[in-house]
């Protein structure tokens, strides 16, 4: 019998910032929605992929990111786009920051300071 290791994880949404605490190997998309977080639009909510890495929509922002194990996520470090949590396995602990978006996946731009 083997006993499962959990690890840590801080997830800011909206400036809010909590931890987390998830079983190693999770698929990082399945720990966030279990817990209530949102990886989604509105749109994207109800009309996604369910997790197979297709739709872009369940993006995020992850620090330290790990490797790409997808093509998508490749893509996503060589231009600097958000990965996508469908595709990133807890295996350490992070940080991860939920991002706004609109229409189908699409971020919204960030606000600054002087907005």
């Amino acid at each position: 019998m083997s006993v499962s290791e959990e690890i840590e994880l801080t997830v800011i949404d909206d400036g809010d910032r909590s931890t987390i605490t998830v079983e190693r190997g999770t698929t990082l998309r399945d720990a966030l929605r279990d817990r209530g977080f949102s990886v989604y639009g509105t749109v994207s909510s109800q009309l996604n992929c369910g997790g197979r890495g297709l739709c872009a929509t369940c993006t995020v922002e992850v620090d330290p990111a790990p490797e790409p194990v997808h093509w998508h996520d490749a893509a996503a470090v060589r231009f600097g786009y958000p990965r996508l949590s469908c595709c990133l396995e807890v295996d350490r602990p992070m940080t991860v920051r939920l991002l706004e978006k609109h229409v189908w996946g699409q971020v919204l731009p960030r606000r600054t300071d002087a907005e």
